[in-house]
């Protein structure tokens, strides 16, 4: 892992630079220097692929156009813009940040690093993102993108799950980082990570800074960054009830915090071990709102992979014969009319059954 001197680091600023004015995609969030806006790209593009976020931010950003906004509206409304990206806490951090900026600074978001880093949800990635683009200050932003490029460009041999694989990127950003032009120089590093310096081949006769590449010089671009092998992900098995009453289907909320906090869902839950589907669907709904259900027909079965475990989920039409909703998890419920469904934010696993379901339950046949 060697180091550039300071002409080669001069030459790799200038090329980078260089490529990007040229090169660079034209996004929304890269035609702005509104901070809020930046903020709220950020924080999309922290888990979710560029194309998701062109659909998901211009809709957002038209719905919530300013701090004020976003922080006055309901958590609700603010996890329906979001639904389907994903990754809910995302969501649930803006808002409660949304709310302290407009208590603590007058609904601008602060100059300050330190001010920054204190709010919800912004780590020190999404800091340096929005102090470098939206305020030119020089902090290096550190994605997985940059990432990848340090340990090609400086062939690091560490594991990528190391702390000391983060140290030593870290120590190699700040050596070539051009002070100078920190938002360009972020966004750069950014996009060539994103475009050329891609995990499977990299596209390196492209590069701008191939001949300081140590990895392009070693022809081991493909060793790089150095990874240890996954563990399997582990499979889960849910039962999910269909529950009509009167032609309104019964719901539940989730808990505001964790997994999926403060969505909305069919109910049910986990099937243990040496329980049928079936029989969990019974014992969950019944544990869950204390309603006496009967499972009938076998609607459908669904899979979902979430980033860490995927679940399989079994759906019953379910029968009501007793028992007076008492909430033991969920923390509300609704029995809501087919017309009401696209009011509510529902996980994407839930969107999944109800597009299965439009052919088999009419109920569900305008989703």
């Amino acid at each position: 892992m060697g180091s550039l001197s300071s002409r080669n680091k001069k030459n790799l600023r200038l090329s980078l630079l260089k490529w990007y004015r040229r090169n660079h995609r034209k996004l929304p969030w890269r035609e702005t220097n509104n901070p809020y806006y930046i903020w709220v790209s950020e924080v999309m593009l922290q888990q979710t692929q560029v194309k998701t976020v062109q659909k998901y931010y211009p809709s957002f950003i038209q719905k919530f156009p300013d701090i004020e906004s976003l922080a006055n509206a309901p958590l609700q409304e603010v996890l329906k813009s979001w639904e389907l990206m994903g990754y809910y806490a995302r969501a649930r951090n803006l808002h409660k940040a949304a709310k302290l900026i407009l208590e603590k600074y007058q609904g601008r978001l602060p100059e300050s690093h330190e001010k920054l880093r204190s709010l919800p949800g912004i780590g020190d990635y999404i800091a340096a993102a929005i102090s470098s683009i939206a305020f030119d200050l020089p902090y290096p932003a550190f994605d997985g993108n940059v990432k990848r490029v340090l340990s090609r460009l400086f062939a690091i041999n560490t594991p990528t799950n190391s702390t000391k694989f983060q140290g030593r990127c870290e120590k190699k950003l700040f050596e070539i980082f051009d002070r100078a032009n920190p938002a360009k120089f972020n966004q750069a590093m950014i996009e060539l990570g994103a475009t050329l310096c891609i995990p499977k081949s990299p596209l390196c006769p492209k590069c701008p800074i191939q001949t300081h590449c140590r990895a392009y010089t070693m022809g081991k671009q493909q060793t790089y960054p150095v990874k240890v092998p996954k563990k399997p992900i582990s499979e889960h098995q849910i039962a999910l009830g269909v529950l009509l009453n009167e032609n309104r289907l019964l719901i539940t909320k989730r808990k505001p915090d964790g997994l999926l906090g403060g969505l909305w869902e069919l109910p049910g839950g986990k099937v243990q071990t040496g329980e049928i589907p079936s029989e969990a669907c019974i014992r969950e709904i019944k544990e869950e709102v204390n309603l006496e259900v009967e499972v009938g027909d076998f609607l459908t079965r669904i899979n979902h992979a979430y980033t860490h475990f995927k679940i399989v989920v079994h759906v019953y039409a379910c029968e009501l014969y007793g028992g007076e909703i008492r909430l033991k998890g969920p923390v509300d419920y609704r029995w809501i009319r087919a017309s009401e469904l696209h009011q509510y934010p529902f996980p994407a696993a839930n969107h999944k059954i109800f597009r299965a379901l439009k052919t088999k339950l009419d109920y569900f046949k305008n989703f």
